[in-house]
């Protein structure tokens, strides 16, 4: 088996013009070194020559592609902001119109429903009698009024002995009362 000969930097084969050498493997190149230059794999004491490693790569900028395709995202995310607003718009709109509809719907059957109630003689006659005050002939009429002074009678309490002070009675006999109070 043959391999090719890497370059130093061990980035690729190396190409010699004109000359089609091939070397043999690696166990037949340390045949052929001496026993003093042939590495090991032991740590280096600085004896033998130093191993080469591969230099760190300075980090390369944005690429011609990267920023056309950073431009493009941009583009299509900046293309899709305004419709996308506004769709958002139409279906906030749609549902508060679906509300609003259907709160309409129920006042609708609410107005029926109580279209169907007033249609019914009976309903007809007790709101006459309740709002309007309206008896069947032959009926005598009985209206009860707010009398605290009546309903003190019945129960069997005297009615008030006099009726309350005016409002500005009060002030001065609170007027008076601060003035006897204070220390003059």
């Amino acid at each position: 088996m043959t391999t090719q000969r890497r370059t130093p930097s061990g980035q690729g084969p190396a190409r010699r013009t004109g000359s089609s050498r091939v070397r043999t493997t690696s166990s037949t190149r340390t045949r052929a070194r001496p026993a003093s230059s042939r590495r090991t794999g032991s740590i280096n004491t600085g004896s033998g020559p130093a191993k080469r490693t591969a230099a760190p790569r300075p980090p390369r900028g944005l690429t011609g592609r990267a920023t056309v395709l950073i431009v493009v995202f941009v583009a299509l995310a900046l293309a899709y902001t305004y419709p996308l607003r506004v769709y958002l718009a139409q279906e906030s709109q749609i549902a508060q119109l679906e509300a609003e509809q259907a709160e309409q719907r129920r006042a609708i059957a609410d107005t029926s429903e109580e279209l169907q109630k007033w249609k019914d003689p009976e309903y007809l006659r007790a709101q006459a009698r309740e709002k309007l005050f309206y008896v069947r002939p032959g009926e005598t009429p009985l209206l009860v009024l707010n009398d605290p002074a009546g309903a003190a009678r019945e129960a069997g309490k005297n009615a008030p002995a006099a009726a309350p002070d005016r409002w500005y009675e009060t002030l001065w006999s609170s007027v008076r009362a601060a003035d006897a109070e204070s220390p003059n």
